[in-house]
């Protein structure tokens, strides 16, 4: 039967705490939305509906190239209304299957087992120790015949520990009588869509609670403090499916990510890592602590040291980085590099077994392979106005405290001594020095200060 999903993302959210709409908030470095966008089009449906309403317009300017049906609930009356928004977008032959913004966690798994529950009405369901909040389950004969909302149930019908997780699956045409037939009379005054439950019983239609295995895939996100236990369960998860496919983590709790996460074998992640957007460690890379990698390829055999920020790099087998070493976009190692502590490289090709090993920085640099740099070595690409491109060829030699000043190039097997400025192409296999000449002025004396400065 086909399929439309239909998200509902209308709620003001007013517990965070934030003018941020509540769907929009974080969750692994995306909106919180954006995870359930993505479970919706794992099912390949025929249309993707998102209801929204508080802060709308940024909500759908949050999802410019999304695939995605938008109705406005210009009123918030109610999960009933919310849904009939979106309804004349359905056709009558759809299934339409429910979805909350706000419950990011579910897993396509699960959803399935919603789809394939039967002909009728399927609602997901989960047992909590503590259901304070959420609408009861109420069953007999092991059949769901209604569900009471909180602030509504009876004394008795509090005691129940199975609840709603406002995810359900059914006919379009059914839905669609059902929702004209809501009412608004109870202690909210709004129209539930958990109303069409006792409807379709009353009709004789099947109504099913799929209980699911692990409740927090269906934790809704109402305040800062459930979206913070919300990011842990999905950290968890992803450190656990890294886990499985061979990868060494320190510790589970202290890994973040924020992306996707391509690993070869025998990789090892030490704590306080984060990894985000699109990164691929290569078979037997090590991450040391501390490190944030984003939108990176890294080859086998590299090794990480602690407190690294690499962002769009690349790196081919045997390179080591760090610690404290700084990666911006479009830097590229050859095999067998070596960058150091507090260096920082920024679109630049360091070649095969080369070193930059302290200090230094390194931007739209070309340098090839056996070169050492110096501690200290600026390539000063910038004029104030545009970049320009340092070369530097195979084997040559910078020494220490070396300025530089591009557009330059540095021949191969070139030497450039210590505390020079170079700001003209140095020849190949030759030294280069360009120092002014060292003066010593008898009788200067350092500058002081005043007294009432001192004071």
């Amino acid at each position: 039967m086909p399929l439309s999903v239909i998200i509902l993302a209308a709620g003001l959210g007013k517990r965070m705490g934030s003018e941020v709409p509540k769907v929009l908030h974080p969750l692994a470095g995306r909106p919180m939305v954006a995870h359930v966008i993505e479970r919706a089009k794992e099912l390949a449906p025929d249309a993707i509906h998102v209801v929204y309403g508080h802060g709308g317009e940024r909500v759908r300017t949050a999802f410019p190239d999304a695939d995605i049906d938008w109705w406005l609930q210009q009123k918030q009356l109610g999960t009933g209304h919310a849904v009939s928004q979106a309804m004349p977008g359905v056709p009558d032959n759809h299934t339409v299957l429910v979805l909350c913004g706000d419950v990011p966690l579910v897993r396509n798994a699960s959803l399935r087992r919603l789809l394939e529950a039967g002909s009728g009405v399927a609602v997901m369901t989960a047992k909590l120790r503590d259901p304070k909040g959420y609408g009861r389950i109420v069953r007999r004969e092991n059949k769901v015949v209604a569900i009471v909302e909180d602030r509504d149930a009876t004394p008795e019908q509090a005691k129940i520990t199975e609840v709603n997780t406002g995810l359900m699956a059914l006919r379009a045409a059914e839905l669609k009588r059902w929702l004209g037939r809501l009412r608004n009379d109870n202690s909210q005054g709004e129209y539930y869509l958990t109303d069409i439950i006792s409807m379709a019983f009353a009709e004789g239609v099947d109504v099913l609670g799929i209980q699911i295995d692990a409740p927090e895939e269906v934790l809704g996100i109402n305040d800062k403090m459930q979206l913070a236990e919300a990011e842990r369960s999905f950290q968890r998860a992803a450190a656990r499916d890294l886990m499985q496919k061979g990868v060494t983590v320190a510790d589970p709790d202290r890994l973040d990510i924020r992306g996707r996460v391509t690993v070869g074998s025998d990789v090892f992640i030490d704590v306080g890592v984060v990894l985000c957007g699109d990164v691929h460690l290569g078979d037997r890379t090590q991450i040391g602590p501390n490190c944030v990698i984003t939108n990176s390829r890294l080859g086998a055999d590299n090794i990480v040291h602690a407190n690294c920020v690499l962002e769009g790099a690349s790196t081919e087998a045997g390179c080591e980085i760090g610690p404290f070493a700084r990666f911006r976009p479009g830097a590229e190692l050859a095999s067998r590099a070596k960058v150091g502590n507090f260096v920082e490289v920024k679109k630049s090709c360091i070649g095969k077994g080369s070193k930059v090993n302290h200090l230094s920085y390194i931007g739209d640099t070309t340098i090839g392979a056996q070169v050492n740099v110096g501690a200290g070595t600026i390539t000063c690409n910038y004029d104030g106005a545009a970049k320009h491109k340092t070369t530097i060829g195979d084997g040559a030699f910078i020494g220490s405290g070396v300025m530089l000043v591009a557009p330059v190039e540095v021949g191969p097997g070139a030497t450039i001594g210590a505390g020079s400025t170079i700001t003209k192409d140095a020849p190949a296999e030759t030294l280069s020095v360009a120092r002014a000449r060292q003066t010593a002025v008898p009788g200067w004396q350092r500058p002081t200060k005043a007294k009432s400065e001192k004071e």
